[in-house]
């Protein structure tokens, strides 16, 4: 995971990422949420088209290194990530970060 490129949905008007937030008895605070990546450009977009139809214009794809991820989620302050590993279901793999 370390070794590759990922990729994430970043919004054209604010800069922030796209985001995922579990169903728990969290509050909705910036530190209950996981930052969407993807394994592939197409991947994201396929995201996009499939779930976000109306809104698709307003993001953006950008890819990030694997070994830049860690200082990601620490400076956002996300708690983990979600792996989205079939973007038309989708079928998302979250992990929280140590």
């Amino acid at each position: 995971m370390l070794s590759q490129s990922h990729y994430l949905l970043r919004s054209k008007a604010d800069g922030s990422y796209l985001v995922a937030h579990l169903d728990n008895q969290e509050s909705p605070a910036k530190n209950s949420q996981y930052l969407l990546i993807f394994n592939e450009s197409f991947d994201a977009l396929s995201y996009l088209n499939t779930h976000g139809f109306d809104i698709r214009e307003k993001f953006v794809v950008e890819s990030i290194a694997g070994n830049q991820l860690g200082k990601l989620l620490q400076r956002w302050g996300f708690k983990g990530v979600g792996i989205v590993q079939d973007p038309l279901l989708p079928k998302i793999d979250f992990l929280t970060k140590n």
